[in-house]
């Protein structure tokens, strides 16, 4: 699947040590049709996280709407899930 830039979001998500990061909505259609929603945080040094999958919606529209409710309590917990999506792959797999 082909992720692409479904919505940028204006917040700046901060870490318990004091990192900020950027936040955009990353989607893309699955195989069996539906749309999948990633979020992806960068950090001013250039790294990036990015979280397992955070929805599946209908369509693009729905992925979209999805997007745009988003709260700052939610992007807290999503760079948490990144962190510990980043902490538990291999190596080989990490971005």
């Amino acid at each position: 699947m082909m992720l692409r830039t479904i919505r940028v979001l204006d917040s700046i998500v901060t870490d318990g040590q004091g990192s900020a990061y950027a936040c955009r909505v990353l989607g893309g259609r699955a195989d069996d049709g539906l749309w999948e929603g990633y979020l992806e945080f960068r950090s001013s040094d250039g790294s990036v996280l990015l979280t397992p999958r955070e929805t599946r919606q209908p369509d693009q529209v729905d992925l979209v709407y999805w997007a745009t409710g988003l709260s700052g309590v939610y992007l807290e917990g999503a760079l948490q899930r990144a962190r510990d999506a980043r902490a538990t792959r291999p190596l080989s797999q990490s971005r």
